[in-house]
């Protein structure tokens, strides 16, 4: 259960400090502690990887969270928080923020980026002017921390990212404070169904230029365990021509139209950018992510922006619409790994478990 917001901003928010001042003063034992597990441990330097990313991640929180109360108290106590020159400085601060935490740990874990960057740079033409209208960026969820790689792909890109997020990740003084300055909206356990729809359908009809509401189609990170769980559901509610459609694409969930239909609705004049990418599927928890330490992987994106005037109109063409284009972003990964990008044994062995969704 997420504690109170005061409770969160006078406990939990400076913890992080006293965390991170008593891991720079015993840094010359954990140093040694940690070179000796690494011996132990599988995988190169295992231990003292997660001791240089925890050190980088602890005196990143704790400068950024000294910054956005600088930010409060200069905005005369928060009173003028709102306003753009102070909208503009909270995206800065995570613009950094996200950068120092990517490229730190990118090169901590050994992850490549291969980024298709003629695609990238007609993404990038809202922020250079080009066009002044917002952008609606619908991505592939697959990996974890994938969401946040995209948001700061996006703040890169002077864009002003927007994101529906689950409410438990409040617990992150960062993300509780600084998120909760701009606009973005949290959904806690149990909110009512279509609460997060409703959410992209407001955040979206209040988009100015510079703006992009990021949103994950799929609902869930893709594992092929959940594909074939999706796919049972559908055939259970009788839906057997969707269940067919879900069954085609082995490498993506089937989407769910709604939350993009109410962000096209609540932002009429907003192009649409899909975002595939490959390389973090087998990263689904936080115990696939030390398992795998050193990750030696790479993350390979790519981008298709289309312009609004070529987006179909009616709610029933706007389905058929994403259906084929997460058909293409399954292409794709195809094209880019091959048939084997999900073998069929470990289909088929996910198929003769009975077994819970795996973890987000």
């Amino acid at each position: 259960m997420l504690p109170a917001r005061w409770i969160r901003r006078t406990l939990v928010a400076p913890l992080l400090p006293v965390l991170t001042v008593l891991l720079l003063v015993s840094l010359p034992i954990t140093l040694v502690v940690a070179a000796v597990a690494s011996t132990f441990l599988p995988g190169r330097w295992r231990g003292l990887r997660v001791l240089a990313f925890l050190l980088l991640y602890l005196v990143a929180d704790t400068l950024a969270i000294l910054w956005l109360f600088v930010l409060w108290v200069a905005s005369g106590f928060g009173r003028r928080i709102d306003q753009p020159r102070w909208q503009d400085r909270h995206y800065a601060l995570m613009r950094t923020y996200l950068d120092v935490l990517v490229r730190g740990g990118t090169r901590v874990f050994r992850v490549g980026f291969d980024v298709d960057a003629e695609e990238l740079r007609r993404v990038e033409s809202a922020a250079e002017g080009a066009a002044d209208q917002p952008l609606l960026i619908f991505s592939r969820h697959a990996g974890i921390g994938d969401s946040f790689l995209l948001v700061h792909a996006a703040l890169q890109r002077e864009l002003r990212p927007r994101i529906v997020l689950k409410g438990v990740l409040q617990w992150a003084p960062v993300i509780d404070i600084g998120l909760n300055r701009v606009p973005r909206f949290f959904v806690e356990r149990g909110a009512p169904r279509g609460t997060g729809t409703r959410a992209i359908r407001e955040l979206a009809g209040t988009m100015g230029p510079r703006d992009a509401l990021i949103i994950f189609p799929e609902g869930q990170n893709y594992t092929p365990q959940r594909r074939l769980l999706s796919i049972d559901t559908l055939e259970e509610q009788g839906r057997h021509a969707e269940a067919e459609a879900a069954r085609e694409m082995r490498h993506v969930l089937a989407p769910r139209s709604g939350g993009a239909i109410a962000a096209l609705e609540g932002a009429p004049d907003a192009d649409v950018a899909f975002v595939a990418h490959a390389g973090l599927e087998h990263l689904t928890s936080a115990v696939d992510l030390w398992r795998g330490i050193p990750l030696d992987c790479d993350l390979t994106v790519k981008a298709w922006r289309v312009p609004r005037s070529e987006i179909p109109r009616t709610r029933e063409a706007q389905d058929a619409w994403l259906q084929w284009w997460w058909r293409r972003i399954d292409a794709w990964i195809i094209d880019h790994y091959g048939e084997e990008a999900v073998p069929d044994a470990v289909v088929e062995a996910v198929a003769d478990e009975d077994v819970e969704p795996a973890p987000e």
